[in-house]
């Protein structure tokens, strides 16, 4: 009778597809409007991925310097902290791209839909 892979397992022999590490992680970054990343689940995906390809990026001891940076880079602000995560992306083979969408004002769109109505 076969059994089936643990989910961790199955998991991090999936994600060291680069390409599949990527569209995990952009599951965990991409944000609807209104809702707030999770730090921890970042952290874990991070976590996973790091482990998954850091056998053909980096030696054992660099991977466990590199996973040990994670805590301090997620804790950093802003700017810097998105710096940082690319080049902690790029060590594993991944790129990171930042987009950022343009604030809608509104104020705009109550004057556009209020001059729709017709009296």
């Amino acid at each position: 009778m076969s059994r089936s892979l643990p989910y961790h397992d199955f998991l991090i022999s999936n994600l060291k597809d680069p390409n599949y590490a990527a569209l995990y992680l952009e599951t965990h970054m991409e944000l609807e409007e209104g809702e707030e990343l999770d730090p921890r689940l970042l952290r874990l995906a991070l976590s996973h991925v790091a482990e998954a390809l850091r056998e053909q990026h980096m030696t054992p001891e660099q991977a466990k310097h590199h996973l040990e940076k994670l805590d301090e880079l997620l804790s950093q602000p802003g700017a810097e902290a998105i710096y940082n995560l690319g080049n902690w992306l790029n060590a594993l083979g991944l790129k990171l791209t930042v987009s950022v969408a343009p604030k809608v004002d509104n104020s705009l769109i109550n004057v556009a839909s209020s001059s729709e109505i017709s009296v």
